[in-house]
């Protein structure tokens, strides 16, 4: 089968299911390449045994930090990305966060709210966002946590179904888990499979991308892909959506092995940012019922770039956030009465907090942060983690604390960012790679700012406007190269 593809996607999580989701709509010829496979519906994606304890389904792959010290970072490798497994908070960032803060180290947008809004509105239709009452124990918690000590709370918009609480098991594990019967919305069953039988549409899984390629007679402009195996594909457009760990990987490679030299290949990789992250649980007397848990937003104006969110942990889960010292019979007693959250303050940017790529050899990616580099969100989180244990102290809740290490990449973003000057960003205000044609960046290594909440509900909203800017510029420039890709693909997805 001979085919011409409008448009190649690299990854299949938030970003790159939007865009795909996009432009098959507006009849782009679209490859959908993702590393990964489908997540099994055996019900092992719920198992606490197999997902928390054992890590059945995190990638696994080395890396080394600032200091040559091996870790791996807790990425998934598999159809719909992250998405499968994050905690299905989607949340808007606010206007004034598309603004540069000076004293925070937080760089502009090179687009303002009113841009994006549309693009929101799109996304929160397309996951079926929706809010949750907040439940009993957590309700009487908010309460006495909020008369006298500057705190409020808002309801926390859910990609959840609405009747999830029906099945238990799946109310109780959506939180750091996948979901089987798709009471979850996540890139896959929202977008993915929506276009999975268009004409148009090609997905491939346990397709690992290894190279971008130039145009025949013109290192700047990207015109496909070469696979790990040594497949190659053609197009048009190149959308990177492998994710901020990943996709900056690539683009190093593509510019080192082209002698692209200049800001755009001293900036690559820069700026990483992760959230400040840390996982808290309280406890007071009485055994804790609540079901879904994770339904209310916690804000404190005097912490202006955290925010808290509870966990949707039940006793199995929290009792693992529990020091391994305590008797798990104890640890499990203790979780019973206990209610999980999770604190995030937005960090400033670094050049020098950064992912590199595989150097040469066998050298590992290299993902080298330091709060200390970003210090007044440091300052900020410790105040903000101390400020909320003393006031749960003060409403009758004991806490202690677990901070989210560098493994902890499930907020990652900020390496190719985004910006209206070419000297300090990597990405244009349309998603194209500065001083490149072809070659667009549509995942959470745009994000220049990661706001105070989750950011995915962002990189869905910036991968549909990428999209759309894209489909109404112009007709689809079709390739011309035609890849034959019998074996490759066969039939579209």
């Amino acid at each position: 089968m001979n085919t011409v593809y409008d448009a190649i996607v690299i990854g299949s999580g938030a970003g790159g299911a939007a865009a795909a989701h996009r432009l098959v709509n507006a009849s782009w010829r679209v490859l959908m390449l993702e590393k990964g496979s489908v997540l099994p519906a055996d019900g092992s994606t719920l198992d606490v045994q197999r997902v928390v304890t054992n890590g059945e389904f995190l990638s696994r792959e080395p890396w080394v930090d600032g200091r040559g010290r091996e870790f791996a970072p807790e990425e998934h490798f598999n159809l719909g990305g992250k998405t499968k497994w994050y905690g299905a908070a989607v949340l808007r960032f606010g206007a004034h966060e598309f603004d540069a803060d000076a004293a925070h180290q937080c760089r502009a947008w090179p687009i303002g709210y009113r841009d994006l809004a549309p693009y929101y509105a799109q996304a929160e239709q397309l996951l079926g966002v929706r809010e949750f009452a907040c439940e009993p124990d957590l309700a009487r918690i908010s309460r006495r946590l909020c008369r006298p000590n500057g705190w409020y709370s808002k309801p926390l918009p859910m990609a959840l179904a609405s009747d999830i609480a029906q099945d238990r098991n799946e109310a109780a594990h959506f939180d750091g888990f996948a979901t089987v019967r798709d009471l979850k919305s996540d890139a896959e069953n929202t977008l993915i499979r929506a276009i999975a039988g268009a004409p148009n549409f090609t997905l491939m899984t346990g397709s690992a991308v290894d190279a971008l390629l130039p145009s025949l007679n013109d290192s700047r402009r990207i015109e496909g892909v070469r696979l790990v195996d040594g497949r190659e594909f053609r197009a048009s457009h190149v959308i990177l959506a492998a994710g901020a760990l990943h996709s900056p990987r690539l683009l190093e490679t593509y510019l080192r092995t082209q002698a692209i030299q200049g800001a755009l290949a001293t900036n690559v990789g820069r700026n990483l940012k992760l959230h400040l992250l840390t996982a808290m649980v309280a406890v007071s007397p009485g055994r804790k019922t609540d079901l879904l848990r994770k339904t209310t937003l916690l804000l404190n104006e005097a912490y202006p770039h955290s925010s808290v969110q509870a966990l949707g942990f039940d006793a199995e889960l929290i009792a693992n956030l529990i020091p391994r010292l305590v008797p798990r019979l104890v640890a499990r007693q203790v979780a019973e009465w206990s209610y999980g959250f999770f604190l995030q303050t937005e960090d400033g940017s670094s050049v020098d907090n950064r992912v590199s790529g595989m150097g040469s050899g066998n050298a590992k990616p290299r993902m080298d942060y330091s709060d200390a580099r970003v210090a007044p969100a440091r300052r900020e989180h410790r105040r903000f983690v101390f400020g909320f244990q003393r006031a749960l102290a003060r409403a009758g809740l004991v806490s202690f604390t677990k901070r989210i290490g560098l493994a902890g990449t499930a907020h990652v973003c900020g390496t190719l960012i985004t910006g209206s000057d070419p000297q300090t960003s990597v990405v244009d205000a349309t998603g194209r790679v500065h001083g490149l044609d072809g070659l667009y960046v549509v995942d959470g290594s745009i994000l220049p700012r990661s706001s105070r909440v989750n950011p995915s509900l962002t990189i869905f909203a910036w991968a549909l406007r990428t999209a759309d800017l894209l489909a109404r510029a112009q007709a689809p420039r079709r390739s011309s190269v035609v890849t034959n890709i019998d074996a490759a693909v066969g039939e579209p997805a």
